[in-house]
């Protein structure tokens, strides 16, 4: 049986047929995100209003609604009620959701860290007394990890777990922190130590005696989400709900915290796109100086500028996408769990969180800058998007501690990093320059990785210059996923829809290399002389572009000022 490799980097040979792009959505995958997108717009905000009032009641229904449609069940077995769909369909579902603020939150806790755990790790016996009532809605889950003391630093939780003198349970003590979900979740994912140092995952039932939950935070954003403390004193859990293996429960976290990552891209995405729209209505509609704020040149740079990041975004999520499915499809035809294969994902996890996460602060910024001083009042829903993206840069792992995941992976894989990457139908003429200019960053970044290992035993302290190769590292990932998806549409002779495409690629391509260089003076061990000169080729690329960004920009520009949101990008 051939082993299954996923290929965000090491692979030396990629087909187009392997990677994945939202061109690729099948009559299926249209059908999922017209109901999701349905479902948005005619039940959830239209209640947004009260959800941030913390009107809970409508939480819980839109939840039971969204069962109703099959919502819930896309990463569930059909034998527990599921549907389970591909995992392109789950990303599809999750950025239509991302649209709907406070509320994509709740959804996302039931979907995904709260019931998944269940999902990979579970007996069949958990799986059926839970799955079924989470797949309607009827039970809500949450995950409960972050403790006072332990945040970023997951192992070093102070919950304790004891066996009961008869054997029959596990008495829990500690507390809980930020757990998203609690003041209205059935159920708990959460994690104790047993004895005090076996690091394992329980399922704790919320009616259980000896949980208190602790009162609503005040928060910066997300004031539609429940997130409060959970205070567990003796609370007896019965042996049978400990979830996977005593002392194995650091395994479940991580996976499914990758997980988490990747829907949180996903989200994001769908928010990004909705302040586009919003964006766009505004300047199209506002008037200054007799005309629409959509005519002055630096309005269409910023639209331009937030569409290429979209289009990123958009390249990254559902190329992953399309590797998780083949891997999942991959499991299904082999009879192997799911779950043995989710770490080999963890670098594309981590990327595509800090990518996406980051992105959306600016897209919301700029996008509330459009408004002027309408967007700085709470009246106006980018208002509202500007404050609730910002904890997408601390939900899941922070991005510092991911940037620290990404880069340490990376050398302790003492991955060969360098020109090899070739496509096996070989590149096209229109995009030779961004090509090689991907091939000069993969050159920089295999003798960057080389110069760190020599330069420092100790070199995961040097968090300043690793933080800067996982930014080496995601802006390659990311030109490489826009260049693919460009690739697949020539080969493909789809000219009618590739004509921006291609300036949005091209666009990202040599502003992402820009600004990696422009970092690189801060770094001793950059200062050797071999990567000098590849330094050197790399700029030497940058300056021999012909393009003409102004005109690209406004080209772009127009077609979404015209569209009216971020689908005109498809138009031409």
């Amino acid at each position: 049986m051939e082993q299954f490799s996923s290929n965000p980097f090491l692979k030396k040979v990629i087909s187009l047929d392997d990677i994945f792009t939202p061109e690729n959505f099948t009559e299926e995958h249209r059908m999922i995100a017209s109901t999701a997108s349905a479902y948005v717009e005619q039940e959830v905000l239209p209640v947004l209003p009260e959800i941030e009032k913390q009107q809970f009641d409508q939480s819980i229904e839109l939840l039971r609604k969204a069962g109703e449609l099959g919502l819930l069940g896309s990463d569930v077995p059909e034998e527990y009620g599921g549907l389970d769909l591909d995992k392109i369909s789950s990303v599809i579902i999750m950025e239509e959701i991302g649209k709907t603020r406070s509320f994509s939150t709740t959804f996302g806790g039931q979907i995904g860290i709260g019931s998944l755990p269940i999902v990979y790790y579970g007996t069949d016996e958990q799986k059926e007394k839970y799955l079924p009532y989470v797949v309607s809605g009827e039970k809500i889950g949450a995950y409960a990890l972050t403790e006072p003391s332990a945040g970023t630093d997951a192992l070093s939780i102070k919950t304790t777990a004891r066996l009961s003198d008869d054997g029959k349970y596990y008495l829990i003590n500690g507390e809980k922190q930020f757990i998203t979900n609690a003041s209205f979740a059935d159920f708990f994912i959460l994690y104790a130590k047993v004895d005090g140092e076996k690091f394992t995952a329980f399922i704790v039932d919320k009616n259980s005696e000896g949980i208190t939950i602790g009162p609503e935070e005040k928060k910066m954003g997300l004031k539609g989400s429940s997130t409060t403390p959970v205070i567990l004193e003796d609370v007896k859990v019965p042996v049978e709900n400990v979830l996977g293996e005593i002392g194995r429960g650091h395994l479940i976290a991580f996976n499914i915290l990758n997980n988490g990552r990747h829907k949180i891209s996903a989200a994001s995405l769908g928010m990004a796109k909705r302040a586009l729209e919003l964006a766009v209505q505004h300047v199209t509609e506002r008037k200054q100086f007799n005309r629409p704020l959509s005519q002055f040149p630096l309005i269409q740079e910023k639209i331009a500028d937030i569409a290429a990041k979209i289009f990123t975004i958009e390249s990254m999520v559902y190329r992953s996408a399309g590797e998780l499915d083949r891997g999942y499809q991959y499991c299904k035809e082999n009879n192997i769990p799911y779950r043995d294969i989710l770490k080999q994902f963890a670098v594309e996890a981590s990327i595509n969180k800090v990518f996406a996460s980051e992105a959306l602060d600016i897209i919301v910024d700029e996008a509330l800058q459009m408004h002027g001083g309408y967007g700085y009042i709470s009246e106006y829903e980018v208002e509202h998007l500007y404050r609730d993206s910002r904890i997408n840069r601390i939900f899941e792992g922070t991005n510092e501690i991911n940037r620290m995941i990404i880069a340490q992976t990376l050398l302790q894989s003492k991955a060969e990093w360098t020109d090899f990457r070739k496509l096996d139908e070989g590149p096209s003429e229109e995009m030779a320059q961004e090509w090689e200019l991907l091939s000069n960053l993969r050159r920089l970044a295999g003798q960057a990785m080389e110069m760190i290992l020599q330069s420092s035993e100790n070199y995961k302290e040097e968090q300043e210059i690793l933080a800067w190769l996982a930014n080496l590292a995601i802006s390659i990932y990311a030109i490489e996923s826009n260049l693919f998806r460009v690739e697949k549409l020539l080969a493909n002779k789809v000219q009618k829809k590739t004509k921006e495409k291609k300036l949005l690629a091209k666009i990202f391509a040599y502003e992402a290399s820009s600004k990696i260089v422009s970092e690189m003076f801060k770094f001793s061990v950059l200062h050797d002389e071999q990567i000098k000169q590849q330094k050197e080729k790399l700029f030497k690329t940058i300056q021999s572009s012909n393009n003409d960004f102004v005109h690209d920009k406004r080209l772009i520009a127009s077609a979404v000022i015209t569209a009216g949101n971020y689908s005109g990008i498809h138009k031409l």
